[in-house]
């Protein structure tokens, strides 16, 4: 049956695997971790901190990344990426006493050069294996690749919760290390040679898009995934563990069930947006679902501000949040692809995911500070600003898709 598919597709479904199983791993550490170390008595500023280099890597590898996948072949970016992983866990796999801010914090590091090694070489390919001139397609099978991914991402978050209540924190490392390695030795076999290596060597003074659209929509994209971590990534896994009285297995399953809804609507994205009828979206379309976006957020943090009905109205606004940020974030990640260049296709997505690891910082550390000070409203309230700042870069972006870069 597979022998049967086209090269192009049997290429898909290998990147697809090793992004679906990276994921899964990332998910669980990013739970693993936020859970486990907030359990030994960390503030949540502590808690963000140890992400620190983690997102701050993740900046540097979008932006190296994409410059090494065009000179190297993006088979060997993300196979390093699948390697880095397994390293990083290995790491944390030592005793509760050596187990030290240090040394997670360089754990840490590995694991977010490993991630958008992972992701810059995945999302890149795609637009290597669908053919010219088939946006419908190639809107499709981002929009697939990345909702898939983000289900997984919370499958990951439940696992992490899971494994930290049945095995520890330092079995759940081992597990994970060990089936990733099978993943690598699979990669290994499977993956085209020189996938997406051009034809030319690019000069390192090429990592920064020569691309108006692409460094709109990369400031954009930066707004955005702040807008999100601002109150996803600590404040409300402790705000659930804390005020709720959540245990960590109700925490991770939460967090799990939204990521999980949130990667099936991006899924469907193209239906919702137009693909339905003949149509790819556009500039208008990112600005239009980002102003939707600020609306329903400012909704979230006006009830919590008030008071009302806190357990419910976090549960089904943020609920409601993860829907209409899944749509906005499947809108870019098809826009990005479709603007890169087709030679060197990865400098361009590269720089785009700088700028979303460079909101994921922001998101962090803004996380923790906020949260610790002024609580989860004033998160939300940070969220809300962020993203009209993205409607307002958004007004700037095509309102039809530009012709190819020409490098």
């Amino acid at each position: 049956m597979i022998k049967q598919l086209s090269s192009e597709v049997r290429q898909y479904l290998v990147v697809t695997f090793n992004y679906w199983n990276f994921t899964l791993t990332d998910g669980a550490l990013r739970m693993l971790v936020v859970l486990y170390f907030h359990g030994l008595g960390y503030t949540p500023l502590q808690v963000a901190m140890l992400f620190l280099f983690y997102e701050i890597f993740g900046v540097v590898t979008n932006l190296v990344g994409g410059w090494l996948g065009a000179r190297l072949g993006l088979n060997r970016t993300m196979n390093v990426g699948l390697a880095l992983q397994v390293l990083a866990l290995m790491m944390l796999t030592v005793p509760d006493s050596w187990l030290t801010v240090p040394l997670v914090m360089l754990a840490q590091a590995f694991s977010g050069i490993a991630k958008d090694l992972n992701k810059m070489s995945a999302k890149s390919s795609i637009k290597l294996l669908v053919p010219n001139g088939q946006q419908g397609t190639l809107y499709k099978w981002v929009a697939i690749l990345t909702g898939s991914k983000n289900a997984l991402k919370g499958i990951g978050f439940f696992i992490g919760g899971a494994l930290l209540a049945w095995i520890g924190f330092r079995g759940s490392m081992f597990l994970m290390a060990g089936v990733l390695c099978l993943v690598l030795i699979a990669s290994l076999m499977l993956l085209q040679k020189d996938l997406g290596k051009t034809k030319r060597k690019p000069k390192f003074t090429e990592i920064f898009s020569k691309s108006r659209s692409v460094n709109i929509l990369s400031a954009a994209r930066l707004c955005l995934f702040a807008a999100r971590d601002v109150w996803f990534v600590v404040a409300l896994p402790v705000y659930l563990g804390s005020v709720f009285g959540w245990s960590h297995l109700w925490v991770g399953g939460f967090m799990a069930s939204w990521v999980i809804a949130y990667g099936l609507v991006q899924s469907v994205a193209p239906k919702l947006t137009g693909k339905a009828q003949s149509r790819v979206p556009d500039g208008h379309s990112a600005l239009v679902w980002a102003g939707l976006l600020a609306i329903v957020t400012t909704g979230v943090a006006v009830s919590v501000q008030a008071g009302w009905q806190p357990q419910w109205v976090i549960v089904i606004g943020l609920l409601a949040f993860g829907a209409v940020f899944a749509v906005n974030s499947s809108l870019h990640s098809y826009l990005i692809v479709s603007y890169a260049g087709e030679d060197g296709v990865s400098l361009d997505v590269g720089f785009y995911y700088m700028a979303n690891a460079m909101g994921r910082l922001l998101g962090t550390v803004l996380s923790g500070v906020i949260y610790q000070y002024w609580g989860l409203a004033a998160c939300l309230w940070f969220s809300v600003g962020l993203l009209l700042m993205t409607a307002a870069i958004s007004v700037a972006l095509p309102k039809h898709k530009p012709l190819p870069v020409t490098r």
